[in-house]
């Protein structure tokens, strides 16, 4: 007994020896790519026209999750998910997107992930696009009228972080402003004017922002290296402090503007949008290098997923027509109920604890790395917390684990539609994509049936709607996403209430009778 207990004594220790670093919570850096679809990663599309080596590096090492989703098929929404473990739409945005000058969504007294584990003694750090909202300080008079050299409120350091830099939305939404903590790091100096290169026109395609006030600091060009050198000085320093930290670090890229550097433009052979994803890969790498040379690789959880699927806007035809599809073989793509709207890539990396590198092909959510990383740090979750979110550990630590972790999964539309997807069906409540998509909501919808179900693992690019010989199956799936719904969670324990008005307009679907005679 004492020699196991020396054994197993030995191999902690192996494992804090590192840099002071306690054994038992691994630092925890979360990577973000914004709007990067799932076959633009070469090891999960080798047909695909795009090389990233750096991400195939994770891949190599660590796990490859082929059936991950995010908590919707847009932005804000599964920034809130990530962070919350809950769906969006159970707070009060109940679709679209938020914009640069937008109020938070997150209340202030609602557990996120950050503050979960600074609970457990990590440090804490955002750097990027929060999307999520934060009170600019006169924002009540318009925003026009913002005061940019007084502090914002409700923003990231009120939600857990102890240190934040970055932008208010979308590397195209306005005001261009960096914001540090809680202070605007310069007052607009100019107004940038709107910068609208579109496909085909002389010049970089895809250089698109909407007008608006700038800071004398601010340079679109650089944004996203500006953000990738402060992220890795934050591991640079935090890897010698003898606590953990938890960098949270949401990509303004390959969203558009389209802005590869120099390096990179042409370098694909492919689109100004290949480019870019080959620099955020790059990026990507610099953050895996830091890690390594930190000298604390071994018990750090590295994650890269994105926020949703490939927008059109950044040139699918150009890029079809050269042999590369961002969705790869699934339908749609960004703002849609179809895979191509929410499948996206996600790799982990965490050499201590992942020995052997092997693919997970379970269904998840994103939403499931708050239950994963509390169920790591040593954290009991209540039962108002994270109420959509699973642990995902045992698939992460044991290959070829075939216990379903997921009852079932709700995806969600830009115009707030439903699908939900339970192991080879998914139901779709909607005539359409529910997105950008054809056939999109309206008119290009009129005469279809008013649901779709697919069987994925026979029909994975959703081509053939089969709900009419499946009556029972859409009875199931509806009422498993009612009882979601009405329950407030999608986890086991005490029903929660969802925000905001009730009943919402996006769930009228919930009293029709479905004509099955079609």
């Amino acid at each position: 007994m004492k020699k196991s207990i020396l054994a197993f004594a030995s191999v902690i220790g192996w494992i804090g020896a590192e840099a002071g670093q306690p054994a038992d919570r691994p630092n925890i850096v979360f990577i973000l790519a914004d709007d990067m679809g799932y076959g633009d990663v070469s090891c999960l599309n080798p047909e695909g026209k795009i090389k990233t080596p750096n991400l195939d590096r994770i891949a190599r090492s660590g796990v490859v999750f082929t059936d991950a989703h995010s908590g919707s098929a847009v932005c804000t929404p599964t920034r809130y998910s990530l962070l919350t473990g809950r769906y969006s739409w159970r707070s009060t945005l109940k679709s679209g997107v938020l914009f640069g000058y937008d109020e938070a969504i997150i209340p202030s007294d609602r557990k996120t992930v950050a503050a979960m584990l600074k609970d457990q003694g990590y440090q804490t750090a955002c750097f990027g696009k929060w999307h999520l909202g934060w009170t600019w300080n006169n924002i009540s008079q318009g925003a026009g009228n913002v005061d940019f050299s007084k502090p914002i409120t409700h923003g990231p350091t009120t939600l857990g972080f102890d240190y934040f830099y970055g932008i208010s939305g979308s590397l195209d939404m306005a005001p261009y402003v960096y914001v540090e903590n809680d202070r605007p790091t310069s007052v607009p100096d100019r107004e940038t004017e709107g910068h609208n290169l579109p496909v085909g026109a002389e010049g970089y395609n895809g250089a698109f922002w909407r007008k608006g006030p700038t800071g004398s600091d601010f340079d679109h060009q650089d944004c996203l290296p500006n953000l990738t050198r402060r992220a890795v000085k934050y591991i640079e320093e935090k890897s010698t402090t003898g606590k953990p930290y938890f960098l949270c670090f949401p990509m303004p890229a390959p969203h558009t503007p389209l802005l590869p550097s120099e390096e990179f433009q042409g370098k694909s052979g492919v689109s100004p949008y290949a480019d870019f994803v080959m620099m955020v890969d790059a990026e990507v790498g610099k953050i895996l290098d830091a890690v390594k040379q930190s000298g604390q690789q071994q018990n750090t959880i590295v994650v890269f997923a994105s926020d949703n699927g490939f927008a059109p806007a950044a040139d699918l035809k150009g890029q079809t027509g050269k042999g590369h599809n961002p969705s790869a073989i699934y339908r749609g793509h960004k703002a849609d109920l179809y895979d191509g709207g929410h499948r996206i890539p996600c790799l982990m990396q965490w050499p201590a604890k992942i020995r052997k590198a092997h693919v997970v092909s379970q269904t998840i959510c994103l939403a499931d790395f708050v239950a994963t990383f509390a169920q790591i740090s040593g954290y009991q979750l209540a039962g108002n917390e994270a109420e959509d979110s699973y642990n995902l550990l045992p698939a992460i630590r044991k290959p070829g684990y075939s216990r379903t972790i997921r009852e079932a999964t709700v995806h969600h539309s830009v115009n707030g539609n439903f699908s939900i997807r339970k192991g080879d069906w998914k139901l779709l409540l909607s005539p359409g994509s529910g997105g950008w998509s054809s056939p999109t909501p309206g008119k290009e919808e009129e005469g279809l049936p008013q649901v779709q179900l697919y069987n994925l693992k026979n029909d994975p690019s959703e081509k053939n709607n089969v709900y009419a010989g499946h009556p029972e199956l859409v009875t199931e799936l509806k009422a498993l996403l009612q009882k979601y719904v009405q329950e407030g969670r999608s986890t086991p324990g005490k029903p929660q209430k969802n925000d905001g008005e009730y009943p919402w307009k996006q769930l009228e679907w919930m009293d029709q009778e479905i004509n099955f005679s079609r």
